[in-house]
């Protein structure tokens, strides 16, 4: 006569049922999500309160008007958004400068502007960095300032070379190598998806620097600036 059968002790149970409850959980929770993101992702334009154009004419402009003095230059860009009726609720007048470190690069940052769909600061170094764009859910344009920053695509022979005046365009989802040989500020925008684009920020503080204390004070700026726009109904 046959053994009879063992049914399954009640740990096996608990753990099939709790991966289940997570599948079912993460099944649930993108079914919620991706309608949601489509619908955003059709109407992202909605939502933003910077013009591409207008940013490099402010760019071009202030150059025009300062030369390589790059202190004045950034005053003249703010003091202009500030200004200017659709941005003047949005905007860090606070010159609240941290360092950066990510794809391998390192600068400064001045966080003019953030939220869930645009970020606008002013991005550079005094001395030259080197590093990897990183692959983004948002369009970047760098609008150079001072100095000159020059990119390579893998397969060219040539770098691409942008002097002051001209805006570097990392479209959504491309990567390129590159490099500020020198003293280089740029007033960097970016519109898309912005929150993802964190983990490439965070990403060099975890695996190279542990530089946690400006990590700290680059999620408080970034997070006060993101939910305080979203308060006042900025996408």
């Amino acid at each position: 006569m046959a053994p009879p059968k063992k049914s399954s002790s009640p740990a096996a149970k608990k753990g099939c049922c709790g991966i289940g409850g997570i599948l079912k959980f993460l099944v649930i929770a993108l079914g919620v999500f991706l309608p949601i993101y489509y619908v955003l992702e059709q109407k992202l334009e909605k939502f933003y309160i910077f013009e591409t154009d207008h940013l490099h004419d402010l760019a071009k402009r202030s150059i025009a008007a300062h030369g390589n003095d790059t202190r004045a230059i950034v005053k003249y860009i703010v003091d202009e958004l500030k200004d200017r009726t659709e941005t003047t609720k949005h905007i860090n007048l606070d010159e609240e400068w941290v360092f950066n470190n990510a794809g391998g690069a390192m600068g400064a940052m001045y966080i003019i502007h953030a939220s869930i769909t645009e970020y606008l600061i002013i991005f550079g170094t005094a001395i030259g960095t080197e590093g990897h764009t990183g692959r983004h859910t948002a369009d970047d344009y760098f609008h150079i300032l001072t100095g000159t920053q020059q990119a390579y695509v893998a397969g060219e022979y040539e770098p691409e070379v942008y002097p002051p005046g001209s805006v570097h365009h990392l479209v959504r989802g491309s990567v390129k190598q590159y490099k500020m040989p020198e003293s280089c500020f740029a007033l960097e925008y970016a519109r898309g998806w912005i929150p993802p684009m964190l983990f490439f920020g965070y990403a060099d503080t975890f695996f190279s620097t542990l530089d946690f204390p400006t990590l700290w004070r680059t999620s408080v700026v970034t997070g006060r600036e993101m939910i305080g726009n979203l308060l006042k109904g900025k996408l």
